[in-house]
């Protein structure tokens, strides 16, 4: 009998760490959505292509995975969003996380794309403590 752990590490994601925020290097969106259904792991793409702003880039991600009307579009509620509720919701399966073209503007500026980023390590570490993987991929435009 094939167990989960044994599935994850015959595919893309086998020298991948469980819970991680890295760079989308030499994996392709559609290989890491593909690799996410098969392990029956929740894949979340977001592409911030458009945004200039922490808000535009906040509206994206809420839009693109769907958080509730009432998200905070703050890094915070970004985590928040991300962890708990759906914790609460029950058992999970794992994330593959893909941001795509994160932008590079002076308005979304280097320190901006590092909370960004930090919140999703945070969501990594929140997730790493329950044993679900959580691996983030990212782009900058």
């Amino acid at each position: 009998m094939e167990t989960p752990l044994r599935k994850e590490q015959d595919t893309l994601l086998r020298g991948v760490r469980p819970n991680i925020v890295q760079s989308i290097r030499a994996f392709r969106v559609h290989d890491l959505q593909e690799t996410a259904r098969m392990l029956g792991q929740h894949f979340l793409y977001a592409n911030l292509a458009h945004a200039q702003t922490k808000q535009d880039v906040l509206e994206l991600i809420a839009t693109q995975f769907t958080f509730p009307a009432h998200f905070g579009k703050n890094f915070d509620a970004l985590y928040d969003c991300m962890t708990d509720p759906l914790h609460k919701a029950g058992p999970q399966p794992g994330f593959v996380v893909v941001l795509e073209q994160i932008p590079t503007t002076v308005k979304f500026d280097k320190e901006a794309r590092e909370q960004l980023l930090d919140s999703f390590r945070d969501a990594a570490d929140y997730w790493s403590d329950r044993k679900i993987a959580f691996r983030c991929f990212y782009s900058f435009l």
